[in-house]
């Protein structure tokens, strides 16, 4: 197994780079468009499962108005942008991973989640107050009950700027190719739980000794409503060490 999964990796690595651009961008286009549909079906499902009944009788994720849909296809698009940009680079040599199974897919998985999360925090918090707040984070807010689909109500310039901010990550050394897929996944995770509008943890269970240095969905919500307050996404230690911490 420790032998089969990187050769097995390194022959889809091959496939990828030999693959002509347009079915590149037909690919990354229905991962990005998937990662839309997951977050939209299983927040929900969370929703109806977890939340008070006046989150579970919300509208059903298909049912979001067309304004929502818009901006929601077209940070899809950007996101696929975004993939196919990692893609180029890793093409001219710039991005670097690996495939071999070892303790660098924890340790690489880590330092993406922690560098992008100090990255992501000093960003939001530059354009909360800046003008960039009534140019490109504004729309963002519109909703002061965070649900699924505003995960992808994103300015396209905002979007673009998260997306930068994970390639230049990517340019600093090599990078395991499982450690980066485990954080990616682990973004989408946090990025959905931080707006379902509602808590499927219970408090006693937030209160653990690492779980309260997480980003929840109360703490997120919280910034929703409290715009002062919370600019962390993954964790909330920045906000503890900058004292704009709000639980």
């Amino acid at each position: 197994m420790g032998d089969c999964l990187p050769k097995q990796m390194d022959i889809l690595l091959n496939i990828l780079r030999d693959l002509p651009s347009w079915l590149l961008w037909l690919l990354f286009g229905m991962e990005n468009a998937g990662i839309l549909l997951a977050v939209l079906v299983w927040g929900d499902h969370l929703q109806r499962k977890y939340g008070p009944p006046q989150i579970a009788a919300r509208r059903h994720p298909l049912a979001y108005n067309a304004r929502q849909w818009r901006i929601a296809l077209l940070t899809t698009l950007l996101n696929t942008a975004i993939t196919y940009a990692g893609y180029w680079l890793w093409i001219q040599g710039a991005i670097r991973i690996t495939t071999t199974i070892n303790a660098r897919i924890a340790t690489d998985a880590l330092f993406l989640f922690f560098a992008m999360d100090l990255l992501m925090y000093l960003f939001h918090y530059f354009i909360h107050k800046t003008p960039l707040y009534r140019w490109l984070h504004a729309l963002h807010h519109e909703a002061t009950d965070p649900e699924p689909i505003d995960l992808f109500i994103l300015h396209p310039v905002e979007t673009l700027c998260f997306g930068a901010l994970w390639l230049f990550l990517l340019l600093w050394f090599p990078l395991n190719i499982y450690g980066i897929l485990l954080y990616l996944v682990i973004n989408v995770i946090f990025g959905m739980t931080g707006h379902l509008g509602m808590e499927p943890l219970p408090e006693k269970v937030r209160q653990w000794p690492v779980l309260k240095y997480l980003g929840t969905s109360s703490f997120h919500h919280t910034h929703h409503r409290h715009e002062q307050y919370n600019f962390g996404f993954y964790t909330s230690i920045w906000d503890r060490i900058f004292r704009t911490f709000n639980y």
